[in-house]
């Protein structure tokens, strides 16, 4: 895992979570992250494709989220549903990052910013997407 590339996901959660709260507009958020942050070990080129990409496909990654929840997707805890969604964005998109590095991230995410237990819930949730999304690495994976 790429420090960087860590930090990049780390700093979407957090912008992510602050636009699900706030409503606050998406380039106004990255602009301010990069102001009033310190950035010099972020990989702010991925910072930037997770935040703009995940806002623009919320309707797409929620409808492949949802059927994986035992509730709707907006009464998931904020942190969790920004993970969630960051993770399945990934999953679909980002195909250069294996799915198994994609959900431990979003669990260590989770367990930095997240309730106590917010990790199991949100591997459950990501592991059922990546045998949607990535179901040939995954059944490379589990042999």
């Amino acid at each position: 895992m790429s420090q960087p590339r860590t930090m990049a996901r780390r700093c979407a959660v957090q912008a992510l979570y602050q636009w699900q709260v706030t409503g606050q507009n998406v380039d106004e958020i990255y602009q301010q992250f990069l102001v009033e942050r310190n950035m010099t070990k972020v990989n702010v080129e991925m910072f930037q494709e997770l935040l703009t990409g995940v806002t623009k496909e919320l309707e797409v990654l929620d409808r492949k989220i949802q059927p994986y929840l035992d509730r709707d997707i907006s009464e998931v805890d904020p942190v969790e549903r920004a993970v969630l969604r960051l993770g399945t964005y990934e999953l679909m998109y980002k195909l250069d990052v294996p799915y198994r590095v994609v959900i431990n991230e979003a669990l260590e995410a989770v367990k930095t910013f997240g309730a106590e237990q917010g990790h199991r819930f949100v591997n459950g949730v990501l592991d059922k997407v990546a045998q949607e999304l990535r179901e040939l690495e995954v059944k490379r994976n589990s042999r």
